[in-house]
């Protein structure tokens, strides 16, 4: 199905919707994850190389997300969450954006090589490419587009976590596979309330194809797995006595409600009901992460 455009010329650009492009409230977040792989790491860095690490993530996650306004701007055009974007909306040509997404990971990718270490540089690149011509085609096509896309999206704190100790590490690679997992049950509750968005974009996400049982079931899975690797940062030495109860306190919570989108009652609530129960678990998520980085940071810093 076509995507029925405006029938206005796109006009000139402004700054506001050229900021538009780079999903500002998605890049806020990125840039917490990486700030948050900074702090954790034992080493230092000076003031200029964290200013980069975080204004290079920034331009680099603007990057991929102005591409992907680009490669889907006849799917945003036919969903009622994303008719707005500029694109979309025929506010902007594409080209303008093509050439945006490409400006900014010319100046961002360099940036984090030389002025960082050249494998921050690296696996900015990687989450750029992964996210933009690999996740993003396969949206269309496969459901598991959700794996694939949780890889870039769990990039950022390593991008963090390696600019101060210019390699991996085990500390960095948990930190790597909690947002990995995280970002299952996160983008997942998503489907289930906005499915018939999805569908009006012509995107094959996991309620459509399988089911709502189906993703509420992985859903649950997601979260039960995430509950114990959360806990298994002890024996890395990044925590003390206020992470691991909160961890687990946290953790029993996300894993409570995943359960409760399973029993009969809300399987076979009105679908509103049900979209409801995925909005709050959603919610849940975020408020989920923020409360898990703030106690794995407080103990890691000794503040409390």
């Amino acid at each position: 199905m076509e995507a029925v455009l405006p029938a206005v010329a796109p006009r000139p650009a402004t700054l506001r919707d050229l900021v538009a492009l780079t999903k500002p409230r998605v890049t806020g977040l990125v840039i917490a994850t990486t700030a948050t792989g900074v702090c954790l790491a034992p080493g230092h860095l000076s003031a200029f190389r964290v200013a980069v690490t975080l204004l290079g993530t920034a331009l680099v996650v603007g990057a991929a997300n102005t591409l992907n306004c680009w490669l889907e701007r006849d799917v945003d055009a036919r969903m009622l969450r994303t008719r707005g974007r500029p694109l979309a909306a025929r506010r902007l040509s594409p080209a303008t954006a093509l050439w945006v997404g490409f400006g900014l990971a010319a100046v961002s990718i360099p940036a984090l090589a030389f002025f960082v270490n050249p494998l921050t540089g690296l696996l900015a690149a990687l989450a750029l490419v992964s996210y933009v011509w690999v996740y993003t085609p396969l949206k269309r096509i496969t459901p598991k587009a959700l794996a694939v896309g949780a890889v870039p999206g769990a990039i950022p704190p390593l991008l963090g976590w390696t600019a101060v100790e210019g390699h991996l590490g085990a500390p960095g690679v948990w930190l790597f596979l909690v947002l990995f997992l995280w970002q299952l049950p996160h983008f997942l509750a998503i489907t289930l309330y906005l499915q018939d968005d999805y569908a009006r974009g012509g995107l094959r996400v996991l309620p459509l194809v399988k089911g709502e049982k189906a993703a509420r079931r992985q859903l649950l899975y997601y979260t039960a797995a995430l509950l114990p690797l959360t806990l298994w940062v002890r024996p890395l030495g990044l925590t003390g006595k206020i992470y691991f109860p909160a961890a687990a306190v946290l953790g029993v919570v996300f894993v409570a409600l995943a359960w409760r989108g399973l029993s009969r009652e809300a399987l076979e609530a009105p679908p509103a009901v049900r979209a409801r129960w995925a909005r709050r678990l959603f919610a849940y998520s975020i408020v989920y992460l923020m409360l898990l980085s703030a106690a794995l940071l407080a103990d890691a810093r000794g503040l409390l």
